[in-house]
């Protein structure tokens, strides 16, 4: 295994990227079109001498003649004359392979790849950590949002509490079609990938796979821990109503696809769900494809961190930021060098991430049940032999010639296995009809 090597002077860094779709292309535009101000902040050029794509004719209209191109990825991360390697190919599968063969030839790596980080990224940094090279994610959470430098650098005097975020904008965007147009959650899917903000198949975003990713790499940052993407709670947005997202707004609080984090007394959550937000919270008004970080240090309080969490202009945004953090640390002492996931590898905590039976948190309740004298007592009384008291409470009017009707509940703080070990109860009764709908509710205080 190659060591990586000191680089000494002025003279230009050379990045090889890996990937010239969405994203690749925005890098390769914002280095050129940016580059005298990029080399007053790194100290020295950075220029992209090599690309790496199997479109080679879709790449060389982009790149011209500025850049070597080859479909063989590995003549990149094998490159003598390259510095950094820049994987902008997504997945799982050779874009793993390539960066730790990247990493084993001694290149520095500048990644926008959460699924690659969260189902890899232990041995990832290992890996690097071995041969004293630096692997930059920033482009992987959030977009153009600076979360990962928050977490490993502005918040270090902080013990982290707690991260709350909308770490997807095609599942945010829908959730606010569906409140602001009153659509049913399969039209609102509809128009986003009418906009491009979906995919045909929109599985990873509507499911909360995309938002697992990222919140395992946030809280990896947060409380230093290892990369847990399998312990992760996700729940998605397909079952979410309009009736649902409508009684919440009277209630006063908006749902939001959230990604929680959390130090609670038996270990650390982990957890995508909908969440009710109480609308007085800024987050609560994070709208379309915008994405959204709140993060509570004890010392300094509850910071927001709010901007576009995708696109090829934002993302590159975050993969040239990452660019010129690698060029000023380049040549530094590895052992002094900002650690991957903010502390010191060896000091990695083995805090366990808490099952979601085991999370204490508040919710929001509906069922349908017959318009009938009792109903609400032999409710109550199963909530409350379950150890869950009632914070509010709506019965709504049943319709004309109506004898079924809704009710609402919004309780206190319950474990989630009370909560589930009632619902279940709620719904073996006569007069409740079809399932309990739970969504989760956080104060975020």
């Amino acid at each position: 295994m190659r060591r990586a090597r000191a680089i000494r002077g002025a003279r230009p860094i050379h990045a090889g990227l890996l990937g010239i779709g969405t994203v690749g292309r925005g890098t390769w535009e914002v280095l050129g079109r940016n580059a005298d101000e990029i080399q007053r902040r790194a100290g020295r050029a950075i220029r992209i001498t090599r690309v790496a794509d199997t479109a080679l004719e879709r790449a060389r209209k982009i790149v011209g003649a500025g850049a070597r191109l080859t479909a063989d990825a590995r003549k990149v991360t094998r490159a003598r004359d390259i510095d950094i390697v820049i994987e902008l190919i997504g997945g799982t599968g050779i874009a793993k392979e390539l960066v730790l063969d990247a990493i084993a030839h001694g290149k520095h790596v500048v990644t926008a790849n959460k699924a690659l980080l969260a189902r890899h990224g232990n041995e990832i940094f290992a890996a690097a950590q071995k041969a004293r090279v630096m692997v930059a994610f920033e482009g992987a959470v959030a977009g153009g949002v600076p979360i990962i430098k928050a977490l490993r650098e502005g918040l270090t005097a902080n013990r982290i509490e707690w991260i709350a975020g909308i770490i997807n904008g095609t599942s945010n965007f829908i959730l606010s079609e569906m409140r602001d147009k009153g659509l049913p959650f399969a039209t609102a899917l509809k128009d986003a990938q009418r906009r491009g903000y979906a995919e045909a198949d929109p599985a990873f975003d509507i499911d909360g796979v995309d938002a697992s990713h990222k919140l395992t790499i946030l809280a990896a940052l947060a409380f230093g821990i290892p990369m847990q993407l399998d312990r992760a709670y996700t729940e998605g947005i397909s079952a979410l109503t309009t009736q649902d997202i409508r009684y919440a707004e009277e209630l006063g609080y908006r749902i939001k696809l959230l990604g929680i984090t959390r130090r609670a007394k038996k270990g650390i959550e982990l957890r995508v769900h909908p969440t009710l937000v109480p609308t007085r919270q800024l987050i609560a008004n994070v709208e379309g494809v915008m994405n959204a970080i709140l993060v509570k240090g004890d010392a300094v309080g509850p910071t927001l961190y709010y901007g576009a969490g995708a696109g090829s202009l934002p993302t590159a945004s975050a993969v040239v930021a990452d660019l010129v953090d690698v060029t000023r640390l380049i040549t530094a002492d590895p052992e002094h060098r900002v650690p991957h996931l903010a502390f010191q590898p060896d000091r990695l905590s083995g805090e366990r991430i808490l099952p979601i039976g085991e999370v204490e948190t508040s919710y929001y309740l509906r069922m349908r049940v017959r318009d009938r004298p009792g109903v609400l007592a032999d409710i109550t009384r199963i909530l409350a032999d379950a150890g869950i008291s009632i914070d509010a409470m709506v019965q709504k009017e049943p319709g004309e010639g109506e004898s079924r009707v809704d009710i609402v509940m919004l309780t206190h703080l319950a474990l989630e296995k009370n909560v589930e070990a009632a619902m279940l109860r709620i719904e073996k009764l006569a007069t409740v009809l079809g399932k309990v709908t739970r969504i989760r509710l956080e104060e975020l205080l």
